[in-house]
């Protein structure tokens, strides 16, 4: 799918690509919004929160830190809810984190009843569908710690970080739109991040470990959250432009 030339840069440039991959993320959480206005931001959160399942079990070494493929796309939950209470107001904003929670819920039961199929044991695709169903299950094979972990960290952060970005707006008003952004999205990802390496890690790693781990992907956010900055407002100028025509 995509040209040897290119491939063979980015398997030399790892974080050229990630950087890449973040971009290209964050422009079509922004396209989607232009495209379909608030229900192209509600489909942006349903596929990030697909895509931060599938590939979060992969990681990689970005600048020298350990990091899952699944914190960038994780990452743009946020961008996406933060959209959506700039624009539309706390309740949609709202509405979109309770919509994002029934999406992982039924992504992670639907993932997870579909290991309970066995692969096919004819004779012409046995070998395939063994492999394919191994690969499968290493990717999806969720632990009961994890499931728990993901979702409620998910729900508590994205919650705060809704009332967050409305209570530094109603200090604000319309002014400062990044340090909303960035102060809503920071102090969220960081409650994000404790509760997932407590709940999901401490125990199967000791106290410190747990922590470090989470320290590592707060690093990322907080670089992921400073450069969405340029698209929230982005995603603002479209907004007003899209409120001019329908008046």
């Amino acid at each position: 799918m995509i040209p040897d030339s290119i491939a063979s840069f980015f398997a030399n440039n790892q974080e050229a690509l990630w950087l890449a991959t973040l971009l290209i993320d964050l422009a079509g959480t922004v396209l989607l919004y232009r495209l379909f206005g608030k229900a192209g931001l509600q489909v942006a959160i349903a596929t990030a929160i697909i895509l931060a399942n599938l590939q979060g079990p992969k990681v990689t070494v970005i600048f020298g830190l350990q990091t899952s493929l699944g914190v960038i796309f994780y990452s743009s939950i946020f961008f996406a809810t933060d959209v959506l209470s700039e624009n539309y107001g706390k309740a949609e904003a709202n509405k979109a984190v309770r919509m994002g929670f029934a999406v992982s819920v039924i992504v992670l039961i639907m993932l997870s009843l579909a290991l309970l199929y066995a692969p096919s044991d004819r004779p012409e695709t046995a070998e395939h569908s063994a492999n394919i169903h191994n690969a499968f299950a290493t990717i999806v094979n969720f632990t009961p710690r994890f499931i728990f972990g993901s979702l409620l960290a998910y729900y508590v952060s994205q919650s705060f970080d809704v009332w967050a970005f409305h209570k530094i707006r109603e200090i604000t008003g319309e002014r400062w739109l990044w340090l909303r952004n960035n102060l809503s999205t920071m102090s969220s990802q960081a409650i994000d991040t404790l509760i997932y390496a407590l709940v999901a890690w401490w125990g199967v790693v000791d106290l410190t470990t747990a922590l470090a781990l989470g320290a590592a992907k707060y690093l990322f956010k907080i670089v992921i959250a400073m450069i969405d900055t340029v698209f929230i407002y982005w995603a603002k100028r479209a907004y007003v432009r899209r409120h001019a025509l329908e008046v």
